[in-house]
């Protein structure tokens, strides 16, 4: 067996004449050759061997029994051209209906009873019937061939695996085999099936069979190989004891004279020399044959690239496809701000660019290049090295062989590694990776010194190559920037909340969408508002993208000012609603706003348009979707808004979410519901646990494609021995009846540790409302929490601001002072005037 730059393979095929007759040659037109033979079929006489070749046609059919692949055999042997063949059903084309499943057969691959045209002296292999792997023979009429009727030999194999292709075809023109000598003619051959035992050369033959699959991914040629062999080798047998095995010949003459005249116009090309003209057709069929190659190479690269949108993956994707087959060592170079996804490099590189090796795959030992040269090291390169040169003219560098001296001056970028070895006496080839005419990096190809050094041709097939590479690491980089930036944006917007307010405990989840990243507008909150209450929301901009994002951070904005300003939900809800019809962006909101007053034990709550919240009571464990007057979402303008009042209990937990949780498409929405109440009433250890006990339940049902965001708060109530209050009158006297007080409480409580700071902060602010104040209302509260709060209502509703003061101002130190001992404080405006609050940390065997 013997084969001619991947195209042709020689049969060594022996022949035994029927009926004892003396060998025959099987020899075409302008295509024989004789040599000894290399595989002798078993029962053989001794001499009677030729060799010979099948020109073989190969057919690839689809799991609709369309043909999806017609070789250029396939067109000489059936007449019909590639473009009108493919996407035919392969019955309306090929002798194979028998072999082929009828429309109506439920199973794919099946027996059938069919003549297998051999004749009265000939059983077939196969019993007389067609089964799975199939061969037969029939006789033809195609119009287009000079005789009208051909004489078809064909083999069918099943295919079966994750790709389309169902079945694989070959055919042989059988006319080509016949011969007449002495008026005897050979006419019985028979299409069949041999298992690798039934002849010797079987592994040589087995190395070759790939050559008669259609130019496919190497993973599809790899399937479909392994299946052929495993069902068995085409054959030829010319009677039941001489099986002869079949490989293709794709139809190119390969006799000596044709490989001298082709070596001779290959060497003229090589040295520049003049072409004779009898040599022209071989220079035409050369460059046809090296362009063909390297658009097939190309194409094979691009499919194997951009797989994914992930920088890494594509960067170690472009790497490993030019190795073998292009180069045999591949070293890939990115600019700093690239890899660190920082946007698009602006300007010309220079000699302070710093270039990370992001990839090296070679054909080496293991291990040979990675101490020398690792993956991560970022360094610059000089002007006087090629490396400068392809980065700042943004074309390929061809060096066809490195020499001593450039090697040494490479070498000498390495510090305390002499990379020499590695790379003197090779080709070299360096091509920019270019997008919007701006290199991002470049890639440096090496050859091992025996092998062909890089050409022109080469140099223009490298470029093609890293403008293809450029463009698909461009898309990933420019996802991952957009992706980095819209995780910024959604990050920034979404606030870190405190673990625990007065009264509460607070958890939190976000999930990004799974289709546009961490891009929506869905979003959290919880505000400390005055009396110890706390404000907690959940919105959900309709949409999604950045313009949803910002909308949702507008809004959110909005809401923490308002609720600032102690209006209630009902009112919250109203303005909110006008200030997105001020924006003008045209986008839907729905939002969810409750305040719970936990010395009340009461929740005070308004909706608008977004689903219920749930009530998980702490009495019995029960779970409640509170029933609320829905509302219409935010944007919609001129609706009222309603609010209700629910009593609550110390332990019972209020769970807020957006509809990205509970909805799916396709199901209805009061599935989810119903999951997120049984979930939400689910035991847990902690608050977390609680929220991602709801997240397991809901978000494994598959077909979510929104955010979520989910708040959930267990409200622990103040105890009304934590609280105490004082009404005060407008009189100068009651700053010290209001210390006293605050003294005697602390020393019950057993926070005497806190007495004179606490004393001093509430004779500053009493005395400010007694100054200030426009009635003759004056309330001092004091809470003990996780903090001692005390705040000081009255009925002014001008803020009090630090001052700037100097040495001889008798005013205006008063906040200094507070918001120097206090740990943290405030104010707000109420609807009657303002509280002024401030904080206390609490000795820690009082918390």
């Amino acid at each position: 067996m013997a084969t001619g730059r991947g195209r042709t393979v020689v049969a060594a095929a022996q022949i035994s004449r029927s009926r004892g007759e003396r060998g025959l040659a099987m020899d075409r037109a302008g295509e024989s050759g004789t040599s000894p033979s290399r595989g002798a079929g078993r029962g053989a006489p001794a001499g009677h061997t030729t060799v010979g070749r099948i020109p073989l046609a190969v057919i690839v059919v689809d799991r609709e029994g369309h043909v999806s692949h017609w070789s250029t055999g396939a067109r000489r042997l059936f007449g019909a051209s590639k473009e009108d063949a493919v996407g035919r059903p392969a019955v309306d084309l090929l002798p194979v209906s028998g072999a082929l499943p009828e429309a109506d057969e439920a199973v794919p691959y099946g027996s059938y009873a069919a003549d297998d045209g051999l004749g009265p002296d000939l059983e077939s292999s196969l019993g007389g019937r067609l089964a799975y792997p199939a061969a037969g023979r029939a006789r033809l009429t195609v119009p287009e061939r000079d005789r009208g009727r051909v004489d078809v030999l064909w083999w069918a194999y099943p295919l079966v695996g994750p790709g389309r292709e169902r079945l694989l075809v070959l055919a042989a023109d059988a006319d080509g085999m016949r011969h007449d000598e002495d008026g005897v003619t050979v006419e019985r051959i028979a299409p069949g099936f041999a298992l690798h035992t039934d002849f010797p050369g079987a592994e040589e033959l087995a190395r070759r069979l790939p050559e008669i699959l259609p130019s496919m991914s190497v993973g599809e040629s790899a399937r479909i190989v392994a299946q052929v062999l495993e069902l068995g080798y085409p054959i030829l047998e010319f009677s039941q004891n001489d099986r002869v095995p079949v490989t293709p010949d794709w139809g190119v003459p390969r006799r000596a004279e044709r490989r001298v005249r082709r070596e001779r116009a290959a060497r003229a090309v090589a040295e520049g020399l003049p072409v004779p003209e009898d040599l022209q057709d071989e220079v035409e069929d050369l460059e046809y044959a090296a362009v063909r190659e390297r658009l097939e190479f190309l194409n094979e690269v691009s499919s194997r690239i951009g797989t994914s949108l992930d920088l890494s993956r594509t960067i170690i994707e472009v790497s490993r496809a030019v190795v073998p087959r292009f180069t045999d060592v591949a070293g890939t170079y990115l600019r700093e701000q690239v890899v660190a996804g920082e946007g698009f490099p602006d300007g010309v590189p220079d000699t302070t660019t710093m270039w990370h090796r992001v990839a090296l795959e070679h054909t080496d030992e293991p291990g040979r290049w990675d101490d020398v040269v690792p993956v991560g090291e970022a360094m610059p390169f000089p002007a006087h090295t090629p490396f400068f040169q392809c980065m700042t003219s943004g074309e390929p560098v061809l060096v066809p062989r490195i020499s001593e001296e450039m090697g040494h001056a490479i070498a000498a970028q390495f510090e305390k590694r002499d990379i020499r070895p590695l790379i003197t006496g090779r080709s070299m080839l360096i091509v920019p990776l270019k997008a919007r005419n701006v290199v991002l990096g470049f890639m440096i190809l090496l050859r091992h010194p025996e092998r062909p050094v890089f050409n022109d041709m080469d140099r223009v097939t490298g470029a093609e190559l890293a403008a293809r590479a450029g463009l698909v690491l461009d898309n990933a980089r420019m996802y991952t920037y957009q992706e980095n930036v819209a995780e910024t944006l959604q990050d920034s917007m979404l606030p870190q909340i405190a673990a625990r307010m007065p009264g509460c405990d607070i958890a939190t989840r976000y999930l990004p969408g799974t289709l546009l990243g961490r891009v929506g507008g869905d979003w959290f909150d919880s505000v400390k508002l005055p009396g110890a209450r706390t404000a907690l929301v959940v919105g959900d901009v309709m949409g999604h993208g950045l313009n949803s994002a910002a909308m949702m951070g507008q809004l959110r904005t909005a809401v923490q000012t308002m609720a600032g300003l102690d209006l209630p939900p009902a009112q919250l809800l109203r303005n909110l609603d006008d200030l997105a019809q001020r924006l003008g962006e045209h986008y839907l909101a729905t939002c969810l706003y409750a305040v719970y007053d936990p010395i009340a034990s009461e929740l005070h709550l308004a909706n608008a348009g977004h689903i219920p919240p749930v009530l998980v009571r702490a009495v019995d464990g029960g779970s409640e979707l509170l029933d609320l007057p829905t509302g219409a979402p935010i944007g919609v303008g001129g609706v009222p808004f309603e609010a209700v009042r629910v009593r609550v209990e110390p332990g019972d937990r209020l769970v807020m979410c957006t509809d990205g949780l509970v909805e799916v498409r396709g199901e209805d929405i009061g599935v989810g519901l119903a999951t997120l109440c049984e979930s939400a009433a689910h035991p847990a250890a902690s608050m977390d646990d609680a929220c991602d006990t709801i997240i397991r339940a809901l978000n494994t049902r598959g077909g979510r494609k929104d955010d979520v965001a989910l708040l959930m708060a267990r409200l622990n109530g103040i105890e009304p021995e934590d609280v105490a209050e004082w009404r005060l009158v407008r009189d100068p006297a009651e700053a010290g009846r209001a210390r006293a007080a605050v003294r005697e409480q602390l020393h019950v409580w057993g926070l005497n540790t806190l007495v004179d700071a606490a004393e001093t902060l509430v004779n500053e602010l009493v005395t400010n409302a007694v100054r200030h104040g426009c009635g003759h209302r004056v309330e001092l509260r004091l809470v003990r929490g996780d903090t001692l709060l005390c705040e000081v209502e009255d009925d002014d509703p001008a803020l009090p601001t630090l001052l700037s003061v100097g040495p001889g101002d008798e005013y205006g130190r008063g906040m200094r002072v507070v918001s120097t001992l206090a740990r943290e404080w405030g104010t707000s405006r109420t609807s009657t005037g303002k509280t002024v609050w401030f904080e206390l940390t609490l000795p820690r065997r009082s918390r």
